[in-house]
């Protein structure tokens, strides 16, 4: 299928951080449609379709290591509803419910900031970091601090909350700072044992899915490692997703990304879970990261205890901020990125007192970023027969810096609407309406091989 697009509006070229793990010069997958929809501040457009075409340049150029090509298109009215996937999700004909009441921009006394309290958790800590009991008094409260105090007294108490920023402020603060030179995919690479078992050599030329016969352990939460597993699902590898008993996900959350993968919960502190997830460990081919940097290290099982341990599993692991500088460590959703980082400021609108901040047309952030990992996990899986192993490490911030450093789209640009290609499926849940996942194969349209299951119903073993 020919590429509709124009030499003079080319997509950003984020497929070539994977080019460590690539077959020497691989083509980038083709893509067609429109270049420009949302027509925004930001060329949102080009962080869709240029990190869609990371992953299916992975996919093409793993298959091709054997001679035998897949034909990997993605479209731009594909990346449009995937990026927008929860919006267009229906259960039984219902809408989906999206940020919690206290979730949102509030005023300070000296600005805004940004608040994420969708989990209980988070609502419990930032009533208690504001001092109120109740959520109809955070209003008031908030007006007696400034943003970047909020910012501060909320995550003290472990809730998320960010002041919003300027860019250039954001730039020259030591978080940000932290980000300079950072690639949107960094590698960390070394000599690869022989791959543990067969089917896991290489991916799949010929018929049938590209991944199948691969095993995926996806410890991700929200939507950015999520929606990036769910596709690696629909691409045939054997996905199970775990979390933690005491913090369940959101059902709603749950059901748009649970797509093709399996659900399973595991209190990893008990001797008996761990054993299991461990013998998990030992037959994956690569395993997703989601949690806060150092979160995972207690249990053994930050990226560089997993590469000394299983030296043939492919790692991707990715945080809010990054893993260096002074909020390595801190909770961030997309939202809360966007306000800290300046996207907020720059999609504001109206002046003096009634200017407000404003927000991405969808959650870019979480949806580039997820592609971003299942790419690298792709990219990872299939350097195995050329003698590569390794980790991938990304961020929503550095996702949000690539974004601020593209060029706007042209003056003029006009938004238009690309019309969602939808499927129904009956579920656990009821008769869900969704998108397929954004990749054409062969010609023909990739879907999901099942709905989502039951969340917590699959047990700690591969299929």
């Amino acid at each position: 299928m020919a590429a509709d697009r124009k030499d003079t509006n080319p997509l950003p070229a984020l497929w070539r951080d994977l080019a460590p793990l690539l077959p020497e010069n691989p083509a980038p997958a083709p893509w067609t449609g429109p270049r420009w929809w949302w027509a925004g501040a930001l060329d949102v457009e080009g962080l869709a379709l240029a990190s869609l075409q990371a992953l299916a340049t992975a996919l093409a150029a793993g298959t091709g290591a054997d001679g035998k090509n897949r034909d990997i298109v993605l479209t731009s009215r594909g990346a449009a509803a995937s990026f927008a996937s929860y919006s267009h999700l229906r259960v039984d004909g219902r809408t989906v419910g999206g940020f919690a009441p206290l979730s949102g921009f509030r005023r300070t006394i000296d600005g805004w900031v940004r608040l994420h309290a969708n989990y209980p958790h988070h609502e419990r800590a930032l009533l208690t970091a504001l001092g109120v009991a109740s959520p109809d008094a955070v209003d008031a409260a908030l007006l007696r601090f400034t943003a970047i105090e909020v910012e501060d007294r909320v995550t003290a108490h472990g809730g998320v909350a960010a002041a919003v920023r300027p860019p250039e402020e954001w730039a020259g603060s030591p978080a940000g700072e932290a980000l300079r030179g950072e690639p949107w995919i960094r590698l960390d690479t070394a000599p690869a044992p022989a791959p543990p078992r067969s089917a896991a050599a290489a991916l799949r030329g010929g018929s049938g899915g590209i991944l199948d016969g691969l095993r995926v352990l996806d410890l991700t939460r929200v939507i950015a490692g999520p929606s990036g597993s769910r596709i690696l699902g629909a691409l045939g590898a054997d996905v199970l997703r775990i979390d933690p008993p005491a913090t369940p996900e959101l059902v709603e959350q749950h059901i748009d990304t649970g797509f093709s993968k399996r659900s399973a919960v595991a209190d990893l502190t008990g001797p008996a879970a761990y054993r299991r997830f461990r013998g998990l460990l030992e037959a994956a081919d690569a395993v997703l990261l989601g949690y806060r940097g150092g979160s995972l290290a207690r249990f053994g099982l930050d990226p560089e205890a997993l590469r000394a341990d299983y030296p043939g599993l492919g790692v991707v692991s990715f945080d809010a901020w990054g893993d260096a500088g002074p909020w390595a460590g801190r909770r961030g959703f997309d939202s809360i990125v966007q306000a800290a980082s300046g996207i907020a400021a720059i999609y504001g609108s109206g002046e003096g007192d009634s200017w407000r901040p404003g927000a991405l047309p969808v959650q870019a952030l979480d949806y580039a970023n997820g592609l971003g990992a299942a790419a690298a996990a792709v990219a990872l899986m299939g350097a195995r027969n050329q003698g590569i192993s390794g980790s991938a490490h990304l961020s929503l911030a550095r996702t949000a810096l690539e974004l601020m450093q593209l060029p706007a789209p042209p003056s003029g640009t006009e938004r238009s609407e690309l019309e969602a290609e939808l499927r129904t499926r009956q579920s656990v849940y009821g008769e869900l309406t969704f998108v397929p996942p954004p990749l054409l194969v062969d010609g023909k349209q990739l879907e999901y091989s099942r709905p989502p299951q039951r969340y917590a119903s699959a047990a700690l073993l591969w299929e």
